[in-house]
């Protein structure tokens, strides 16, 4: 069989051996003669899994502590109310930092929650920067960013100095480069794209800035009963966090997040040079505020977007396509893609460049 080089932007690759590992647990777990999808979540051994989940988050993000580490369902969608449900103040205000899609909806979600406010927004441009030189007001609640901008391909090269509590969104590229996880008091990320498969969500939380909203939360929707439950107020999801377990220490055995960054950052850096190199593609965002997760670029002749597409297809490239919002083409970087993949998108570029330009 031929190798397929994998580019979806989500669900996004997984490393080969983590994929191996968790195909064997499903027909037997830990040699109990069960599959890891029949086991009770509450026996020792799937504890065990979580235990060394949560171990694995706080080692990965060098997490100070006051942080608590919890693993809920919902995908990063929830979280977008979650968030200001547990953080925003009956009479108080949130802050956004609007560069795209996703931010806008966590904005959309919170607006229902109370007084929300965009301190700043790149859609002017069609997402196609980050907002600079904008004030973060001290009386909010907390400031929301999304560190990594998925459709677009945008990404946050710098965090803000914030007065406030900081929330960051880093479903696509939690665990890709090395940040301090200090300057954040909630980080949220859905599984799927450098962590695990869909159905699992990490969420970490500085305990301090929680139960100060002024109302009475429901159960399920608050971040101190998962917490005091250790993620299993209810039945979790069990499959999405050992697969999650298992890529993070799969990170963690090659060398942790300083390993990763760097490759990450030479397989950006390969692609985004023949984009800016070949006469046949051009980039969609300013450069400095490229993305290493996500590299989006079109056609400078879309009209030849058929034969660019068969080239791709007959070398075994896999989920190019931009988001239907966006058009164009979409490579998704992340952490489990190796550099061989990218060499051979670079390849089929410069192929069609030498038959078409």
């Amino acid at each position: 069989m031929k190798k397929v080089h994998n580019f979806s932007s989500g669900p996004g690759i997984l490393p080969a051996e983590v994929i191996k590992q968790s195909a064997e647990a499903v027909l037997n777990f830990d040699n109990l003669n069960l599959s890891l999808l029949e086991i009770s979540h509450r026996s020792k051994n799937f504890i065990a899994v979580m235990d060394q989940a949560v171990e694995l988050v706080k080692d990965l993000l060098k997490l100070p502590s006051g942080y608590s580490v919890i693993f809920v369902g919902g995908g990063a969608s929830t979280q977008f109310a979650m968030v200001p449900y547990n953080l925003l103040k009956t009479n108080g205000t949130a802050g956004y930092l609007n560069t795209g899609v996703w931010a806008s909806k966590a904005i959309k979600e919170a607006k229902i929650i109370g007084n929300t406010q965009v301190i700043a927004s790149s859609e002017d441009k069609q997402f196609s920067y980050i907002p600079k030189g904008y004030t973060i007001p001290d009386n909010l609640d907390y400031m929301h960013i999304t560190s990594n901008n998925t459709i677009y391909g945008t990404q946050l090269k710098e965090f803000p100095k914030c007065p406030v509590s900081l929330v960051c969104d880093m479903s696509s590229d939690i665990f890709s480069r090395k940040i301090n996880a200090a300057d954040f008091d909630l980080i949220y990320a859905g599984a799927q794209k450098n962590m695990g498969p869909a159905g699992a969500t990490l969420v970490v939380v500085k305990d301090e800035i929680l139960g100060k909203t002024g109302r009475t939360l429901l159960s399920m929707l608050d971040y101190r009963t998962h917490i005091k439950a250790g993620s299993m107020y209810n039945t979790p999801p069990v499959y999405p966090i050992y697969v999650s377990m298992l890529t993070m220490k799969w990170l963690k055995d090659n060398g942790g997040v300083s390993w990763i960054e760097k490759i990450n950052e030479q397989k950006a850096a390969l692609l985004y040079s023949e984009i800016d190199r070949n006469s046949m593609f051009k980039g969609t965002v300013v450069k400095e505020d490229r993305s290493l997760m996500n590299v989006n670029f079109v056609l400078t002749k879309p009209e030849l977007e058929a034969e660019f597409d068969a080239l791709t297809k007959a070398a075994n490239l896999s989920g190019l396509k931009g988001h239907r919002d966006v058009g164009g083409y979409r490579a998704s970087l992340y952490n489990a893609l190796p550099i061989e993949s990218v060499k051979a998108l670079v390849e089929v570029m410069q192929e069609f460049e030498k038959k078409s330009a």
